[in-house]
């Protein structure tokens, strides 16, 4: 069982994370987070009696789920526990699984970890979930309990879990909701009975307990806090041989330069001065960002603008197709800055260019490297109407540095937004940094998340430090090192590893995409199209 503690988790990220696992791992999982204000309910849940409010108003969610039971809160001070596992059979590998047995395990988890903590709790007979003076007239509910087990005698496999109340808001379970739809008893909290116990020491006893019951491989932790400034490499000092690398531009590259300035257009390979532009561009591989050139979000490592950016030019759609077209791309690249001020995040207009390449130029596949839209589904679900050929969304670094590293993004969101791609039937991609301070164990745990959200294809290499205002480098990664990360992921079935110091997001792109068995549906082909005039912004 891999154990992960991911912090403050919006629903339905968490929901998308949990339904990927479900769906393309056999490994266990015991995810553990918090969440925002929630109220969740199930197929047999009395809304009409049950809901008291109006979830909007007191800031709350309202999400229906595939599990059991009536209407239930989360939110920030309750753990809240997903074990994602492969059942035995009831009678052997041939039967289906003993739910009676599982929801029983469940709660004596809760039971023994209350128990350690000081609380003595119980079962309450006729009611699932775990009680403080269960059977007296004093009984109050601690712990809410809802799980759904795949049916069949090879599926087996469960989700869901529990919430434990520690310290959580308890007017939203007595004043907004009936939980769970029992009326006659109250809910109460850790906090209620007198413990002292931190949200962090229960998650540490609950993953304890768990691994002892269940077996645990690994634990990978998004950091409760924020890392401290931690002390690299000065920006001035010499780069390893490795990381030198050896350009020579020939003259397809020069032809192309040609184009892209008589066009007035810029890639991303020429703005971030990558050091793959003449290998990728003889290759018939470009990356061009779109949306603009300012960022709404400040990641730690990143050198792009984040002043206020302009309106989405709604021309950049056809200028992009014509310049791929005039490049006879055959792998085009669509990477895009944040755009939280888009009601969509932008990816629309992403969507929008994919169209017009495959349009003028139909033999080109097209990968498009975008942000997280936020996890909003109907924003993600425009991308994945239009089916790009490789849909790559980077994590960039293990859980553990996601808060010092990426603030405005999350571990468990990108996961998700993997894992819904995927579910959409996309070939997906991510890629991550090494040299920000991560562990060995660290990037095996990242690399085992990927591989179980079905990711098909994964970028690894050094991070290089923009300016002295951005985070340091803590050392340079061996090129053994990332042949270990290669063979690792791979070992785990993600399709193609693309892993050293000077790999980037598109480096070898088409033909990792080749690998993952994408397929041009005819030879590209230079289509004449009207090129408007391309302003550099």
């Amino acid at each position: 069982m891999r154990a992960r503690w991911l912090g403050r988790v919006n629903y339905r990220d968490a929901l998308a994370l949990q339904e990927g696992l479900f769906a393309h791992s056999t490994d266990d999982y015991l995810l553990m987070l918090e969440h925002h204000h929630v109220f969740t309910y199930g197929a047999s849940a009395d809304l009409v009696t049950n809901l008291k409010c109006d979830p909007a108003e007191v800031g709350a969610d309202l999400v229906r789920v595939n599990r059991g039971g009536d209407i239930t809160y989360h939110g920030p001070g309750q753990l809240v526990v997903y074990p994602i596992r492969s059942l035995p059979g009831k009678h052997g590998d041939a039967s289906p699984a003993d739910i009676t047995a599982y929801v029983c395990s469940v709660e004596q988890l809760v039971i023994d970890s209350l128990g350690e903590l000081g609380v003595v709790a119980g079962r309450q007979t006729g009611y699932p979930g775990v009680w403080i003076e269960p059977g007296t007239p004093r009984a109050r509910k601690i712990c809410a309990i809802g799980v759904r087990v795949a049916r069949g005698a090879t599926a087996r496999r469960t989700m869901h879990g529990f919430a434990l109340n520690v310290e959580p808001d308890l007017r939203y379970m007595r004043e907004h909701i009936v939980p769970c739809g029992i009326g006659e008893w109250p809910v109460t909290s850790l906090r209620e009975e007198g413990s002292t116990a931190t949200l962090r020491e229960v998650a540490d006893v609950v993953a304890r307990l768990a691994s002892e019951r269940w077996g645990t491989t690994d634990r990978a932790d998004v950091a409760w806090e924020y890392e401290p400034d931690f002390v690299g490499l000065q920006i001035h000092e010499r780069k390893p041989e490795w990381l030198r690398p050896h350009v020579s531009h020939g003259a397809e590259v020069l032809a192309t330069k040609k184009i892209l300035r008589d066009a007035h257009l810029v890639t991303v390979c020429e703005e971030a001065g990558c050091p793959n532009l003449s290998e990728c561009w003889r290759d018939g591989t470009a990356t061009f960002m779109v949306l603009g050139e300012r960022c709404t979000r400040a990641c730690g490592f990143c050198l792009v603008d984040t002043r206020k950016p302009d309106l989405p030019d709604v021309d950049e759609p056809l200028r992009v197709a014509s310049a791929a077209a005039q490049m006879r791309l055959q792998h085009a690249v669509l990477t895009m800055v944040a755009r939280d001020d888009l009601p969509d995040g932008g990816l629309s207009h992403v969507a929008e260019c994919i169209n017009q390449i495959r349009h003028h130029n139909p033999g080109t596949t097209i990968e498009t490297l975008v942000s997280d839209a936020k996890g909003d589904t109907a924003s993600l679900q425009l991308l994945f109407d239009a089916r790009p050929d490789v849909f790559n969304h980077n994590i960039e670094t293990v859980a553990r540095l996601q808060r010092t590293v990426r603030p405005s993004a999350g571990y468990a969101r990108s996961l998700s937004v993997l894992a819904r791609a995927r579910r959409a039937g996309l070939v997906t991609k991510s890629g991550f940094m090494l040299g920000l301070g991560e562990q060995t164990h660290e990037v095996e745990s990242l690399l085992a998340d990927l591989a179980c959200v079905g990711v098909s294809i994964v970028t690894i290499g050094q991070y290089l430090r923009p300016t002295n205002d951005h985070l340091p480098v803590v050392r340079w990664a061996s090129p053994d090192e990332f042949a270990h990360y290669k063979a690792y992921g791979e070992s785990l079935g993600i399709t193609h590893v693309e892993s050293s110091p000077l790999t980037r997001s598109s480096y070898h792109a088409k033909q990792a995409a080749a690998d993952a068995g994408v397929v041009a549906v005819a030879a590209p082909v230079a289509v004449s199209v009207a090129m408007p005039v391309l302003v550099r912004r």
